[in-house]
Parts: structure tokens; sequence; C-alpha cells
């Protein structure tokens, strides 16, 4: 099945070259470009897309804008984020409205295809080492708030859920989270969409950023 990517970045040279990097693969299609984050809702109208590549700082409207109301639509496309920076706040916020990860915008042509085929396929592409680096970089001007407001909403979780959120914040795959808690995959990704419901977020990639807010990732992890 061929992917369908929209690229939204101001830069005619980052597009040129996304489409050169992207073009080699025949499993990717670049179907629509944007130059400003007020274009994004438009273009994936009219075209559909499975992925949105997209620029966080942009003149008009920014990516962060753009990913967030992207993510808020019923039929919304996967977006990983382009940056020029690993440690930023505007990369972090962009994950927190649900975002599926974000690639440098130097990463090599061969690695930007796999991040592109993974969140294609529902995986996010931030491993928990990255998430910590991040979150340790970007200061955080409230973080008992945030920790207090991440824990009560996870109290909402049956306890079985809420192993499961926590195993999907330190980084662990379907088959490794049954393997440890002993239950099938299937049951696994029955719990993942229940906590997503529960807690109205809408990708693994915000699940693990709000153990980590929650504190629950300090835990001991079980042997």
């Amino acid at each position: 099945m061929t992917i369908r990517l929209i690229v939204v970045d101001d830069d005619p040279l980052v597009r040129a070259g996304l489409a050169l990097m992207l073009g080699g693969a025949e499993d990717l299609e670049i179907v629509g470009e944007g130059t400003d984050g007020s274009e994004a809702e438009a273009l994936v109208d009219r075209l559909s897309p499975d992925v949105v590549l997209m620029d966080i700082r942009m003149p008009h409207m920014d990516g962060l804008t753009a990913t967030e109301l992207l993510r808020r639509r019923p039929d919304a496309p996967e977006v990983l984020v382009l940056t020029t920076f690993h440690a930023d706040e505007q990369v972090l916020r962009a994950l927190r409205v649900g975002a599926a990860g974000f690639v440098l915008k130097d990463t090599p042509p061969a690695e930007i295809v796999a991040a592109v085929r993974r969140v294609a396929s529902g995986d996010p592409v931030l491993s928990p080492a990255v998430t910590r680096q991040l979150m340790s970089h970007v200061a955080d001007r409230r973080p008992e708030t945030r920790r207090r407001a991440a824990a009560e909403r996870l109290a909402s979780l049956a306890e079985r859920e809420r192993e499961v959120a926590v195993a999907v914040g330190r980084g662990k795959s379907n088959a490794d989270i049954a393997a440890m808690l002993y239950m099938s995959v299937p049951t696994v990704k029955t719990h993942v969409s229940r906590i997503l419901a529960k807690l109205d977020l809408n990708n693994r990639v915000q699940i693990a950023l709000l153990a980590h807010d929650a504190g629950l990732l300090d835990e001991k992890e079980p042997s």
C-alpha cells in the first residue's frame, strides 16, 4: 500500500529536499505541499494523506497549532514534526497535542523514510531515552502542577490499564507488554485503546508523556 504524504514547510529548499529524499521509496508518495500551517487542513481535506511532515516554525500559523487542529479531526492523519533542534520546547508541545514523533531536518534519508513508515503503521518515532532527554532539556515552569494533573487523569485507569500505560511509557511493544504482564497481544491492544479513550489521547506518545509527567516512570521496572 502506498503511503500518502503532505509536506508543510515554508522553506522551498526543504520541501525540494524531502521530495528528492522520499521520491525514491516505492511505497511513499508526496501528494501535496504547503508553505504554512494555515494550509494544512485544506490540504488534508482535499488529499486525504496518511502522514503530514510538519515544520514547527512558520510565519502565519506555526506547526504546533496546525498539528493540534489536525489531530482533533476524526480522520486525523499522523503528524511527524520536522525540526532543527533535539531539545526544543515547541517539539515537546507538538508531541503533547498529538504528533507521533519528530525528525531532524538533517536526518539521513533512509531514517526519514523509516520514520514515515513507522508512524503510518501507528508506531511512534520516539524512544523513551529521547523522551527523557527532551524533557530534561526543556524547562518545565510548573512541574508540581503538571505532575498532580497527570496523576489525577491517570487515577481513572484500572490497575491493569495503569500497568500497561507505564509499560507504554517505557517504550515496550505490545508483544513485550504481553509477555511481561502475562496477557495476550490482542488484550494489550484492547487496554491501550481503552487508555486512549478514557484519557482522551490519540497516540502512544501522549500516553508516555502523561506517565512521565505523573512520575510513574520513576518507579522500579519489574524484572
